[in-house]
């Protein structure tokens, strides 16, 4: 019997982090997976951020993470996007050389001297007198830990389809986990069962890329560490589009989809279409736009992104040949769906830990969502407190109002899922205060205070920011053309360049990052200020606990809507029946009149 304090199951971007976030505490930890030179694979789009994930990697990286070093290191081309718009939605958007983070993402976390890799395939969690006592492998092997996270990501059950056609696999190549479901359910999980897909790969040499639009990488390049790797600016993408042959090939042939003809009962992300999902919904569009990117710099694949699907694969050459530069194009991996079991979030604590085992912790596609950037987000939460349930530690978690991760796991866990769940900047009420540039300044001094990162770079970020405070007293001491040079910063015509040219530099001279938080701060200091009396609203709101079991249906003027819902959710705060679909403000006004009876 080999003994670990944390076992983690699957080697995904949640299982990365998971494995990263325990071994940072000192616990010692099992990598398990079927085979360990797939760790770190992106068997989907090889690109990190993008609008609502950014952010999400910037609080990895603030908590101590590994995904924003990793896409730093392999990035081929980078890009922010939505520039023109407010600082709240501006994402960075790395594309990066697929092989290499994988590789890079083994070295790192396989050079840890608490990561031990594990080749198995779990076939059950081991328990016994209702205790979790580790996980049994289908070879009959009993790997003992204190806690185990599962980070299985699309394997549970899966299995992948090629128009009507279907066969086990977890992805494309690999087989999938034919047992752990049989374990969760016995334990009093329930399953759900989601869908996704990904796009055909096509031969780099086979398209015309004269007759594609080029998308150059920015240069200079944003990163999300801070170290822009070689080869970030090395590769230009491209965009074309969807014509009416494309759509034509797809409408009559929509009875070979497995989803159209009622093979699939699996429900796929909304946010997230395939192909015939955007013919079939979006009907008055004549196109669609899709993006053309390398998979690496040695790779002979290019990536189609916004063109997944599961329609079979002889039909696919016709659709893809049917695009502007594709007319002679060789796929070399075909489009597929695939089908897999998750459990519902809603039994699960905000430090992702089982409400019916103790000591089980899951975390990423299993828990109902999709991206990379989600499940590397739940990844270091479930792993950093199953290190802390391993060392005795009481469990932890990030506040809604703290950020990204905060909305990302509160919705999850209150809220529920009833289809693979995407994170986006409309989902975050604070998302001005939660920006990816001030990551650091909300979220270090908690991955300090629970082992992820040194003391040191908690003074790093005190010193950084104390640099921004002062230059903007200073900034409000001074005048320029009869206002201070504060007021004159914040006209929309002027820079923070332009004001030093009036007033002088600051007696520290800033870095090009806290130069941006001066101006930033002094520009939307009005939009700040109300979005931090919207934050204190809502912690009011957190403080009115909810009895556990109350009778929703006894509260007076309560909707019935409401009722059914806060009945079977059971919210903990006031805050959190607030965010529950379906309940007015006239509910919680309701709760608010009958918590301040039954406490008076």
């Amino acid at each position: 019997m080999r003994a670990f304090d944390v076992i983690v199951v699957g080697g995904g971007h949640a299982g990365i982090e998971a494995a990263w976030a325990a071994a940072r505490l000192g616990v010692r930890v099992g990598l398990v997976t079927s085979n360990p030179d797939r760790i770190g694979l992106m068997p989907c789009n090889p690109a990190v951020g993008g609008p609502g994930k950014s952010q999400l990697v910037a609080e990895v990286e603030a908590l101590g993470g590994l995904m924003g070093r990793l896409a730093d290191a392999t990035a081929i081309h980078t890009r922010v996007l939505n520039r023109s718009k407010g600082p709240a939605v501006q994402s960075l958007r790395v594309q990066v050389d697929r092989d290499a983070y994988a590789l890079e993402a083994q070295r790192v976390l396989l050079a840890h001297p608490g990561v031990q890799s594990v080749r198995a395939e779990v076939a059950a969690l081991w328990v016994e007198q209702g205790a979790l006592r580790g996980v049994r492998t289908v070879d009959g092997r009993r790997l003992a830990a204190a806690a185990v996270v599962v980070a299985s990501g699309t394997f549970l059950q899966g299995v992948v389809w090629y128009g009507r056609q279907s066969r086990p696999a977890g992805r494309q190549g690999e087989p999938p986990a034919r047992f752990l479901s049989q374990s969760l359910r016995a334990l009093g999980h329930r399953l759900m069962r989601f869908k996704t897909g990904t796009p055909p790969r096509i031969r780099a040499d086979s398209v015309d890329y004269a007759r594609l639009e080029v998308v150059p990488p920015d240069d200079p390049p944003e990163t999300f560490a801070g170290t822009p790797g070689p080869h970030a600016t090395a590769r230009p993408t491209w965009q074309t589009r969807t014509t009416a042959a494309t759509h034509r090939l797809i409408r009559e042939n929509l009875h070979l989809s497995p989803l159209y003809g009622g093979d699939i009962e699996g429900i796929g992300p909304r946010y997230c279409p395939s192909i015939e999902d955007k013919v079939v919904r979006f009907s008055d569009k004549e196109t669609h736009l899709l993006f053309v990117e390398p998979d690496g710099l040695q790779t002979s694949e290019l990536y189609l992104q916004g063109f997944s699907s599961s329609l079979p694969p002889a039909l696919q050459v016709e659709m893809v040949r049917s695009l502007p530069g594709f007319e002679q194009a060789v796929i070399q991996r075909y489009a597929y769906a695939v089908e897999y079991d998750a459990v519902d979030p809603l039994e699960l604590t905000p430090g992702l830990q089982s409400r019916r085992l103790p000591g089980l912790f899951t975390a990423g596609q299993i828990n109902g969502t999709s991206g990379y950037e989600e499940a590397a987000a739940q990844g270091l939460l479930a792993g950093l407190n199953a290190a802390r349930y391993a060392m005795g530690l009481p469990e932890v978690h990030l506040p809604r109002d703290s950020g990204y991760i905060g909305v990302l796991v509160d919705d999850l866990v209150h809220r529920g899922v009833d289809e693979p769940y995407r994170m986006m900047t409309s989902r975050v009420e604070l998302r001005l205060l939660c920006r990816a540039d001030n990551a650091d300044e909300r979220l270090v001094p908690l991955a300090v205070a629970w082992g992820l990162r040194p003391q040191a770079d908690l003074e790093r970020v005190r010193a950084k920011y104390a640099r921004v405070q002062q230059e903007l007293a200073r900034l409000e001491r001074v005048r320029i053309e009869g206002v201070s040079a504060l007021q004159y910063l914040r006209r929309p015509e002027v820079g923070y360049a332009q004001v030093l040219e009036r007033v002088g530099p600051p007696p520290h001279p800033l870095s090009p990052a806290e130069a941006y938080q001066v101006e930033l701060r002094a520009k939307y200091a009005g939009y700040i200020e109300r979005q931090a009396r919207l934050r204190e609203r809502l912690r009011e709101l957190e403080a009115y606990h909810l009895p556990e079991g109350l009778d929703y249906g006894r509260v007076p003027s309560l909707s019935k809507e409401a009722a059914e819902k806060l009945g079977r959710l059971q919210p903990r705060t006031v805050a959190e029946a607030s965010r529950i679909p379906g309940i007015r403000d006239s509910d919680i006004t309701a709760l608010l009149v009958y918590l301040t009876r039954v406490t008076a």
